[in-house]
């Protein structure tokens, strides 16, 4: 929570930064919650932050199991609007946040720490609690009478502490403005138990554990304890105290004890970000060469996969083919196994096999991210920008709000000379990085490349009288 909540509050504070609009005001003296629309404004803005100035995860394999077990906890959640955005944010420390707009996001640091699906959920049940809830909302609400937080210092501060993941920022704001700035990253206790009983019906309406709840608080509580003074990300923002650990406990007894098991996958995407966050690949392999060691370790799917990422990792490829080949063959539909099978094909530079490996995989599973992802990628090493370009415009269209995929799709549209995709893609990806000048240009230098009446000038030129109509409407804001 603590690097959204510090952007979301770069964007209150923010008067007329390269933004698309001035953020909307909240509610008022007596004018109650922030609305639909404001918020849906506020989380497009938290966004633009988090691309700005958050580093993420790209991986399409851990985006896509986010997404999974996200959608899986969702329809139990009490959402009015159940469009969610995820952000994956690129950082080894327990943490997660869910702020108007409906943004919820996670660390790469949660899969490290939490030992299983159960406990991963629980967080996510938390922050769609305090989201269905409008918690975030109702403290924006109360801090509009505080001190106004609009000092270009402050701003610079709160960049700065959201970039960083320190407190450096806020010592340079001034300290009645770092009091408030301060306060309004904190959720409330009564907050945290309404968040803590809703997260705890969300898991158990989803099938899942909602013991996984109190077994993630007590992983925290270690953390604090380990950590001296220091405390955890996650604990900064939403405070834990072994009363309320107890009380969640207690709570999460009184559902069916169903001897609920994890799913495979959540235990394949923590053996993979652990291979990330290692401190070398050798080490990474070294890590779970030792672990292989272990006792019936040898029929533990994602130990021996972690693995063969270690190898891929460390240019030990054949190693890696001959764990993933294992894999396959008790497991020949696993997508996991087949993407990472073909990443180690790819890396060899033996595109042929990669891409043969792909495409059956694809036609047994149409429209798949990292499947349709990896292919492109496969493409793009081949020299081929046209069979990219498709790939990738598939996956803008299913994931519009990923901008590297925007990127990618520029980069594959140049390989092909459609100088007029290259513009689009560009623009598009200038959009969601809150740059509509840099867009708007874009979107003309593409106009000019198009001949009349061509449909396509029509498309552009449609693109192009919204992106000014938003520049007008900042401008007048």
């Amino acid at each position: 929570m603590a690097i959204t909540a510090l952007l979301a509050l770069l964007l209150f504070s923010m008067p007329g930064h390269a933004q698309e609009s001035r953020l909307p005001s909240i509610g008022g003296s007596g004018g109650g919650l922030i609305a639909g629309q404001q918020e849906s404004d506020i989380g497009q803005q938290v966004m633009v932050s988090i691309r700005r100035s958050a580093p993420r995860i790209s991986d399409p394999l851990v985006y896509d199991y986010l997404s999974a077990i996200t959608y899986r906890l969702v329809p139990s959640a009490p959402l009015q609007n159940r469009d969610l955005t995820l952000a994956l944010i690129d950082s080894p420390a327990i943490n997660a946040f869910a702020v108007p707009g409906g943004i919820v996001g996670v660390n790469g640091g949660l899969f490290l720490n939490a030992a299983t699906e159960q406990q991963f959920a629980s967080v996510l049940a938390h922050e769609l609690a305090h989201l269905s809830q409008r918690h975030f909302a109702r403290r924006m609400e109360q801090q509009e009478t505080s001190a106004p937080l609009t000092l270009a210092g402050m701003i610079a501060g709160i960049v700065l502490s959201a970039v960083t993941q320190s407190d450096i920022g806020f010592a340079a704001i001034a300290g009645t403005q770092a009091l408030a700035a301060q306060n309004m990253l904190a959720y409330s206790r009564s907050h945290e138990q309404e968040a803590d009983r809703v997260g705890l019906d969300i898991l158990a309406s989803a099938g899942m554990d909602p013991r996984g709840m109190p077994e993630m608080f007590e992983i925290m509580m270690r953390q604090n304890r380990m950590q001296g003074n220091r405390l955890p990300e996650y604990l900064s923002t939403h405070p834990l105290t072994q009363s309320r650990v107890a009380d969640t406990r207690n709570r999460a007894e009184q559902y069916p004890d169903e001897n609920i098991r994890d799913g495979q996958e959540y235990h394949l995407m923590r053996s993979r970000l652990q291979v990330h966050y290692a401190p070398s690949p050798d080490v990474a392999v070294e890590t779970f060469e030792a672990y292989l060691d272990r006792p019936d370790a040898q029929r533990n799917d994602a130990i021996r996969y972690g693995l063969s990422v270690a190898y891929l990792e460390d240019r030990q490829y054949e190693k890696a083919v001959d764990i993933l080949n294992d894999l396959l063959a008790t497991n020949p539909g696993r997508i996991t196994f087949q993407v990472t099978l073909a990443e180690v094909r790819l890396a060899q530079n033996r595109v042929d096999e990669a891409r043969s490996i792909l495409k059956d995989a694809l036609a047994r599973n149409p429209g798949n991210y990292p499947i349709t992802h990896t292919l492109a990628l496969t493409e793009i090493a081949d020299g081929n920008g046209a069979a990219a370009a498709e790939h990738l415009k598939q996956l803008t269209r299913q994931l519009p709000g990923q901008e590297h995929l925007w990127l990618k799709l520029a980069e594959a549209e140049g390989m092909a000379r459609n100088i007029v995709g290259v513009h689009r893609a560009r623009a598009e990806y200038d959009v969601l990085m809150g740059d509509l000048e840099s867009a708007q240009r874009q979107l003309r230098q593409a106009q000019e490349k198009l001949p009349a009446g061509a449909p396509q000038r029509q498309i552009v030129t449609e693109r192009l009288a919204e992106i000014t109509s938003r520049l007008h409407a900042r401008a007048n804001s």
